[in-house]
Parts: structure tokens; C-alpha cells; sequence
């Protein structure tokens, strides 16, 4: 028989979905499941994208440029400058989600064997990501009892090597929910002119900043210009995961340049979703308000339950709507599954992604689950009691 490849068997497993198998065994008994696993939003997408799919008029459904509609990144132009940040439809590429849009960056920045160094924990799938592009995550460790915040310079420039080629951030970040301040993205864009690294940024929860906190973008970065590649989306910002429509910036003319070639590669972006995109440009601020209002309520009852339980830590996420939490359980793998194999309490029970899936670390995030507060708050509420019961009766539990 055929043998796989190599990228193929070092490909991981989504840590977000691998148990969703066992998610359909426990619903097939019965079970109801409550699903913080995923970052799938529960809020409506606005109707004046939706409206744009229905009222779609043109005759042949065909390719559109390889860099995405003009009509779209010349809209989007008056969108970044809300957020303090000025470009032209030049510095912009559309693309299949921001998943795509990470690839193209890695594959055009980096050589198999580069370096690119990301604090942990980290979205699982830029792992998944960095595999094809034959490139090594360097990860540096963040701490929960300091909310995840940005390591100090010195643990960058210890890891720093000559295959170094970039630094890569989420903020606000997924998993950890925690929001990068002013100053940290300072100490980045220093570190980046000091080795001449690219500094990558994954900005796709912009809308989502609690406690009255801005959102500072490293495309506000002076100086930096030529180093900045930012990834974005609007899955999370309109709750349109399905539209599968990202991009990436730059104004890096020659990177520009170079993604398009890859850009073209694959012709070019969703044209609906194109279509949906452009008009959830239109999405009145009273929609971002009330979604924002929503969250906090959710971050709330997450964080104020999880610290109320025994054993328990779970710092207050900032910014999108992801929480880390430390549980006394003895493996978040065996946890998350058990939860779904062999746990109940009046026919539910609950969904959560083990957090060891979102280190590279072998042993790191053993005892700490990633949970989502996409669902309305008293199906949280709910959830949260269904945790407290399983940490009661978890054959490894830890205290």
C-alpha cells in the first residue's frame, strides 16, 4: 500500500474537533450537549448581509479577481480607517478566511526550516498551518497567573536563532481571550526592527474588547511598515463563519506582490461570501453594541462560576470570547472526552476543547480547558453547573 507523507502523519488533529465523534455518541444516547468547544457564535447575522445573498442578481456566478472584488477592498478601506488604520485596496488581499490568508503569509515569508516564534497557548490550527509550509513554531510560554500576558523580551531574545523570521500574535487572543496592550505591541515592533523579523498579527476579534479597553492594531505601529502582516476576518465580527471570507495586509509591496502569486494560485476567494462581506460593511454600530453588551454578560457568568469552584482559576478575559481555565483534573484530554463518554446529570452534560491541544509544549495545559461563551447566558449558566457536578465525581480529579 501507498505510504502517507510525512506532512501528512505530522499533521495534527484539530483539538477543537477531534471530539466531536464522541459529542455525536453522547447525543445519539439521548444526551443534551452543551458546546463550548467552538467558537461559533450563536448571534444572528446581520440581515443586511443576508439580504445581499437573496437580492443577488447576476446571471453567471463567476470568478472574481484573485486579490477579491475591487468594490469590496476599496469598502473595506473606509472600515480600517474607523480602526486608526489607513490603506489602500492595494494593501489588501481577500481570502478564503484567515485560515488562508496565515497560509499565504507563512508560505511566502518563510523557507522549510525558518522559525516563527509564538506565545503559548496559541490557536491550535496555526500549528496545522506551519506543517505544510514545512516551518517550526518556537513557542514561549505565557503564564495563567498572570492572565496570559505578553512574555517578558528577555524569553523572545533567548529563543531568537539566524532561521528566526517572524513573530506571530493573536490579539485578542484565541484561546486565552487576553487583549495585548499599547506598550507590549511596542516591545514587538522593537524586538522585529531589532532581528528584522515580520511581526504577524491576528486581529480577527478586534470587535470584541471588554471594560471599555481600545483595541491598539499593529498596523498603528510607526515604523514597522515593511514588518506588519496583518490576518483578519469577518466569521467572528458578524457571525458569519460560513461565508469563509478573510484577508491579509500589508504594506509590504514586494510580500504584496509575492501572496499573490499564491492568491492566484488558487484563483480567488468565495464570490457570495464576497457579496455577503461587503454589504456587513453596512452593519449599523447599534448590531456591535449590543453583541459587545451580550459577551460581557457571558465573559461574567464563565469567569465568576469557574473561580466560585474548587480548585479553580480562570483569569477575566479582555478581549474576544474564549476563556483559559485551570481545573484539578489530571489530564484536560481524558477530561474533555470523559464529560462525553461517561458523564451525565439529568441527561446533560457539557463540550470544552482540552487546552493541551493549544500548546506545542509537550505536558503544557494538562490541567486547563479552553472554553467558548458562545452560547446565551443561561444556557451557560447551566453548562457551568453540569462542570461543577463533574468535577465532583472525575475519577481524576486532583484534590
Amino acid at each position: 500500500m501507498p505510504k502517507i507523507s510525512q506532512k501528512g502523519i505530522t499533521m495534527p488533529a484539530s483539538p477543537i474537533r477531534k471530539l466531536v465523534p464522541f459529542s455525536d455518541e453522547a447525543k445519539k444516547k439521548g444526551r443534551k450537549v452543551y458546546h463550548l468547544n467552538i467558537g461559533q457564535p450563536d448571534i444572528e447575522t446581520p440581515k443586511v448581509a443576508l439580504d445581499a445573498i437573496h437580492h443577488y442578481k447576476e446571471d453567471v456566478v463567476a470568478y472574481s479577481h484573485s486579490a477579491g472584488n475591487i468594490t469590496y477592498r476599496e469598502k473595506m478601506i473606509g472600515y480600517y480607517k474607523k480602526q486608526n488604520i489607513n490603506i489602500t485596496a492595494n494593501d489588501i488581499i481577500v481570502t478564503t478566511g484567515a485560515s488562508e490568508a496565515i497560509m499565504f503569509a507563512m508560505q511566502a515569508c518563510l523557507n522549510p526550516g525558518d522559525e516563527i516564534i509564538i506565545p503559548e497557548p496559541f490557536y491550535a490550527n496555526y500549528i496545522g498551518f506551519a506543517v505544510p509550509a514545512g516551518v517550526t513554531i518556537t513557542p514561549i510560554p505565557s503564564s495563567i497567573e498572570s492572565g496570559f500576558a505578553l512574555p517578558p523580551v528577555a524569553e523572545f531574545e533567548k529563543v531568537i536563532t539566524p532561521n528566526t523570521k517572524a513573530i506571530m500574535i493573536c490579539n485578542p487572543n484565541n484561546p486565552t481571550g487576553y487583549l495585548y496592550s499599547k506598550d507590549e505591541l511596542m516591545i514587538l515592533r522593537d524586538l522585529a526592527l531589532k532581528y528584522d523579523l515580520y511581526l504577524f498579527a491576528d486581529e480577527v476579534y478586534r470587535e470584541f474588547c471588554y471594560d471599555g479597553i481600545h483595541h491598539f492594531s499593529v498596523m498603528e505601529l510607526a515604523g514597522l511598515e515593511n514588518n506588519v502582516v496583518l490576518f483578519d476576518s469577518v466569521s467572528k465580527r458578524y457571525s458569519a463563519c460560513g461565508f469563509r471570507i478573510g484577508c491579509v495586509i500589508s504594506k509590504n509591496k514586494e510580500l504584496m506582490a509575492t501572496i499573490m502569486k499564491f492568491a492566484q494560485a488558487r484563483l480567488s476567494p468565495p464570490s457570495f461570501g464576497q457579496v455577503a462581506a461587503e454589504a456587513a460593511l453596512d452593519t449599523p454600530e447599534e448590531y456591535f453594541s449590543k453583541v459587545l453588551e451580550e459577551y460581557t454578560q457571558r465573559r461574567n457568568v464563565i469567569v465568576s462560576s469557574i473561580n466560585n469552584m474548587k480548585g479553580c482559576l480562570c483569569p477575566n478575559p479582555k478581549g474576544a470570547f474564549y476563556a483559559v481555565a485551570r481545573l484539578p483534573i489530571d489530564s484536560s484530554d481524558r477530561f474533555c472526552r470523559w464529560l462525553l463518554e461517561d458523564f451525565e446529570y439529568e441527561n446533560e452534560t457539557v463540550m470544552m476543547a482540552p487546552a493541551s491541544g493549544f500548546y506545542s509544549t509537550k505536558g503544557s495545559g494538562e490541567n486547563e480547558v479552553r472554553i467558548s461563551y458562545v452560547l446565551k447566558v443561561e444556557d451557560l449558566k447551566r453548562a457551568m453547573f453540569l462542570l461543577e457536578q463533574a468535577l465532583k465525581v472525575y475519577p481524576g480529579r486532583t484534590i
